[in-house]
């Protein structure tokens, strides 16, 4: 049972566990609007940089959680989110009626699984995974797509307003993450398409510029297209203008991609283009993309005998 009293707490230290590419400038956005944020990481360099943009370390993901408030965290998988919770002993250090805000991309069930540990040791959970990658972390523009009770959602979202600029509330726990592969499913199905349309205009004589000035204000224009553009010269600021250095990379765009195949596949949705996307990521990201923006798949359509297979 949460503590009565928890959501009347102002957020107060809030404990951020994970300060990668994307917890980092997260929790840097936290200090900058006056929170006062005890972080962990067991990447010395990521907690380094985290301190220098004001975060107080902490030796241990515990020890962070131990006076927090709330307690955000930024990890790989549903695995490390559930070890930390359970075995390495997070929620258990933590007072009761504490806020765990799990930002972590991860499969459903682990995220509910997350939530009903959560709620057995006496804390509230929300999961809120995120939309914007590196550049809107930085930027403090993420979208955060969250799951969990209205109140527990409530009661995140000054925090989650200094990291974004958008929450929506999807729906009870996990569906947060039910959102967040279906976004990027569509995702990652337009931005092969928006690649397969240039691979295309280039074997026809057609230029990028000319493609791109049709597609981005006719029925083709999409977020793939004239945001995160695949080849270089149309949209100065996309990846492609920088060696596809990521903004989302595209291993991650491969891990999300197979959590909605996971999904596809147990729920027997018929999604034949979601599932084919998730092969073709999966073997970029294994291969010429491992270090790539996500973008970076038109180099695969030009050159498919480059493709890592199992």
């Amino acid at each position: 049972m949460v503590n009565p009293g928890a959501q009347d707490r102002p957020c107060g230290i809030v404990a951020f566990v994970g300060l990668g590419h994307m917890g980092g400038p997260m929790a840097a956005n936290l200090v900058r609007a006056g929170h006062r944020v005890v972080g962990h990481d067991l990447v010395p360099r990521a907690l380094d940089a985290a301190v220098a943009a004001g975060v107080e370390a902490a030796p241990s993901a515990v020890a962070a959680a131990a006076d927090a408030d709330v307690v955000l965290t930024m990890l790989p998988a549903g695995r490390h989110v559930l070890a930390l919770y359970e075995e390495e002993g997070l929620l258990a250090a933590a007072r009761p009626g504490t806020l765990f805000v799990d930002c972590s991309t991860i499969d459903v069930a682990d995220a509910r699984a997350a939530h009903a540990a959560a709620a057995a040791a006496g804390h509230a959970a929300v999961d809120a995974p995120v939309s914007g990658g590196v550049m809107g972390a930085e930027a403090g523009t993420l979208t955060f797509m969250a799951g969990g009770a209205a109140a527990d959602v409530a009661r995140a979202e000054p925090l989650l307003s200094a990291m974004g600029k958008k929450t929506v509330r999807c729906g009870p726990a996990g569906a947060g993450q039910a959102a967040k592969i279906c976004n990027n499913m569509i995702l990652g199905i337009s931005m092969i398409a928006v690649s397969e349309a240039f691979v295309l205009g280039e074997s026809l004589g057609l230029s990028h510029q000319a493609l791109y000035d049709v597609a981005s204000t006719a029925s083709g224009q999409c977020w793939a297209l004239t945001t995160n553009c695949p080849v270089p010269g149309p949209v100065p600021g996309s990846p492609a203008n920088r060696d596809y250095r990521p903004g989302f990379a595209a291993p991650l765009m491969a891990k999300d991609l197979g959590l909605a195949a996971a999904a596809i596949r147990a729920g027997g949705v018929r999604a034949e283009l979601g599932l084919r996307a998730a092969e073709m990521y999966r073997d970029f990201a294994q291969g010429p993309g491992a270090e790539k923006d996500f973008s970076g798949i038109v180099e695969a359509l030009r050159n498919p005998e480059g493709q890592a297979h199992e």
